[in-house]
C-alpha cells in the first residue's frame, strides 16, 4: 500500500509539474494586412520594428496562407477545419463548432479574447443571419473585450466594445485598439502568477478600414488613406510590442509562445512597395496578395532565433499546433497539421499542400476551391499555375507543364468535398 501511495504521489507530482510548465500561448492576428507590409519580409515602406524584432529573435515563415476574407479565416483558424466542412455564412461561426478556446480551457488554460469578433451575426446584418452565430463565451473564452459582438458601432475613435458581456460606448477621443490592448495587458498582469497557463487570443481591430489617423499620427484631420494606413500599421506594431514587452516585464517570456499573423490580404485601396514590385492589396482574392500572410513564432529559449523557414502552413494548422504545445490531445476530425516541431528547431516537413474553400457569401455567387504548395496551385475548375514564377496568376498552364505536380494536387483536391457541407445551415 505504501508503494502504491508513493507511486500515486509521484504521478500527481509529475502531472502537476507538467501542468505548471505548460506554456502560455498568445495568438495575435492583425486585420486586413498581407506579408508585403512588414520590414522582416522586405518592406521599407512600413515601420514594424517590434514585429521585426520578434522575427530576428524567433522563427519566420515564408509560406503561411489564410482564407481571402475575415470570417472564413476566423472560422478556419479557430476550429482547425477547412471551410468546406463547417463554413455557414459571413459573420457566422456555427454554435456546434469546437474551437481552440474550448480545447485549451479543457486542458486547464485560462482563456481570454480581445479585438474583433464578428461571428454572432450582429444587428447590422440581414435578418436571416442575425444571432445565428456564436458568442465568445460559447466558444471557450472565459473573458472578452470585443468589437462587433451583438452590435456594430465604431471600432477606432468613439468605439463601442463589448466587455465580458456588457456593451460599452466610449467617448469620441477614446481609441478602441488602446482599450482592447490594455484589457489584455491587465489580464496578463492579473494572471501571470497563477498556476493555470494563459491562452490569449488577440484578433486585432487594426488595420482594417476606415483608414483614420491613430493617436500617434501627426494630425487627427489627415484624410490621405495611404498615409493613415501606414500610421495604422505602425500603431498595430506598437500594440504587438506592448504585449511582447509585457511578457518580459512579468518574467514569463521564456514560458510563453507568441504567434503573429494576419487574417487575409491588404485592402485593395492600398498599394505597397516591396523590392521592385508594387503590390496592390488583394483582400477577397484567392491569389497570393489575398492569402499570403506573415507568420512569426517567438518563444525565447525554444524557437530558433533568426531562422527563416519555407515550410508550408495553412490556417487550419494553428489549432493542432497550439494543442501540441500545450500537451493537450489533438482531435482526429480536423484538417490541420501541427507545425509545433518546427518551433523547436526540427526541419521535418509537416505538410505537402494546403487547401482553400472560399464562398464567403453563399447566398450569392459561386465557391472557389484550390490546393497549392510553395510552387504550384490547382483550382477546382482546372486552372493550373506555377505561382512561384507567376504570383499574380496571369498565365494558366496545361497539366503537361508539370504532370507530377498536377496529379498530386488533383488527388489532394479530390480528397475534399466538392461543395460546402454547411453553407446557410445554422442549426
Amino acid at each position: 500500500m505504501r508503494i502504491l501511495c508513493l507511486l500515486i504521489s509521484a504521478f500527481l507530482t509529475c502531472a502537476q509539474f507538467a501542468a505548471a510548465k505548460s506554456p502560455n500561448i498568445i495568438l495575435i492576428m492583425a486585420d486586413d494586412i498581407g506579408y508585403e507590409c512588414f520590414g522582416c519580409y522586405g518592406s521599407e515602406q512600413y515601420k514594424t520594428p517590434n514585429i521585426d524584432r520578434m522575427a530576428s529573435q524567433g522563427l519566420r515563415f515564408q509560406h503561411c496562407y489564410s482564407q481571402p476574407l475575415c470570417t472564413p479565416s476566423r472560422v478556419k483558424i479557430m476550429t482547425g477545419i477547412s471551410n468546406v466542412r463547417n463554413y455557414a455564412a459571413f459573420s457566422i461561426l456555427r454554435r456546434d463548432q469546437k474551437t481552440f478556446g474550448h480545447y485549451l480551457k479543457e486542458a486547464g488554460y485560462q482563456t481570454v479574447i480581445g479585438g474583433k469578433w464578428q461571428l454572432f451575426g450582429a444587428e447590422n446584418y440581414a435578418e436571416r443571419f442575425r444571432g445565428k452565430g456564436s458568442l465568445p463565451e460559447q466558444m471557450g473564452f472565459d473573458r472578452h473585450c470585443l468589437w462587433q459582438v451583438k452590435e456594430l458601432g465604431d471600432r477606432f475613435w468613439n468605439p463601442k466594445l463589448t466587455i465580458d458581456g456588457k456593451t460599452n460606448q466610449f467617448a469620441k477621443d477614446d481609441y478602441g485598439p488602446d482599450h482592447v490592448n490594455q484589457y489584455l495587458l491587465d489580464f496578463m498582469e492579473n494572471h501571470a502568477g497563477d498556476d493555470a497557463p494563459m491562452l490569449i487570443y488577440y484578433p486585432m481591430i487594426l488595420v482594417h478600414n476606415p483608414f483614420l489617423p491613430t493617436p500617434d499620427s501627426v494630425s487627427r484631420s489627415e484624410k490621405d488613406k495611404q498615409k493613415n494606413f501606414e500610421d495604422m500599421v505602425a500603431y498595430m506594431d506598437k500594440m504587438v510590442g506592448r504585449v511582447v514587452d509585457k511578457t518580459q516585464q512579468l518574467g514569463i517570456a521564456e514560458n510563453t509562445l507568441i504567434l503573429f499573423t494576419g487574417d487575409n490580404g491588404t485592402n485593395k485601396l492600398i498599394t505597397s512597395r516591396l523590392g521592385d514590385r508594387d503590390i496592390r492589396g488583394g483582400k477577397g482574392n484567392t491569389s497570393d496578395s489575398g492569402t499570403r500572410e506573415p507568420l512569426i513564432a517567438w518563444w525565447p529559449g525554444t524557437t530558433p532565433a533568426g531562422v527563416v523557414t519555407d515550410q508550408l502552413v495553412d490556417f487550419s494548422d494553428f489549432l493542432p499546433t497550439m494543442l501540441q504545445v500545450a500537451g493537450a490531445q489533438t482531435p482526429s476530425q480536423i484538417d490541420g497539421i501541427s507545425f509545433a516541431p518546427l518551433l523547436k528547431g526540427s526541419d521535418a516537413k509537416t505538410r505537402q499542400w494546403m487547401h482553400c474553400f472560399y464562398h464567403p457569401r453563399p447566398e450569392k455567387g459561386e465557391a472557389v476551391q484550390f490546393v497549392r504548395n510553395q510552387e504550384w496551385k490547382l483550382y477546382q475548375d482546372g486552372r493550373f499555375f506555377h505561382v512561384s514564377n507567376d504570383v499574380d496568376e496571369k498565365k494558366p498552364l496545361d497539366k503537361a507543364a508539370a504532370p507530377g505536380q498536377y496529379a498530386a494536387l488533383r488527388k489532394a483536391l479530390d480528397s475534399f468535398p466538392s461543395k460546402g457541407q454547411m453553407l446557410l445551415k445554422f442549426d
